[in-house]
């Protein structure tokens, strides 16, 4: 039997290839020392049973490309080019797609972390309930 690579485990390798995705505590440590901004994408039902990242700003999904795009109309006033964007979702797989979908808009700096809110909670790092 041939074992064949499906085309999404492709997509997500290509993605993640153009990232340098963090560990929750580098994560954490750029968002306190270097101003990183720490998006999460859940969607808000996702968000209300797991938890939340303290001091994160919640951008869903399916609107993440037009709020950080700094040439969009509806990019949000932080929208810059060189915003070092770092995007959270809840294990690590989203994100990595939604963080090269950044680059594809220009957002250079944009990358994901690793195991997403289960792996930032896990690390016992600050979320709310």
């Amino acid at each position: 039997m041939t074992v064949t690579t499906s085309r999404i485990d492709l997509l997500l390798s290509a993605a993640r290839a153009r990232l340098e995705r963090l560990t929750p505590q580098q994560a954490a440590d750029e968002v306190r020392s270097a101003g990183a901004v720490l998006v999460d994408i859940r969607p808000a039902a996702q968000r209300a049973a797991e938890g939340e990242v303290e001091g994160a700003l919640v951008v869903e999904r399916n609107v993440l490309e037009w709020r950080f795009d700094p040439t969009s109309d509806a990019a949000l006033p932080m929208a810059d080019d060189d915003l070092r964007v770092l995007v959270l979702c809840q294990e690590g797989y989203t994100s990595s797609l939604a963080a090269a979908a950044l680059l594809d808009v220009g957002v250079r700096r944009a990358t994901d972390v690793e195991g997403g809110f289960a792996a930032w909670r896990a690390a016992g790092l600050p979320t709310t309930t």
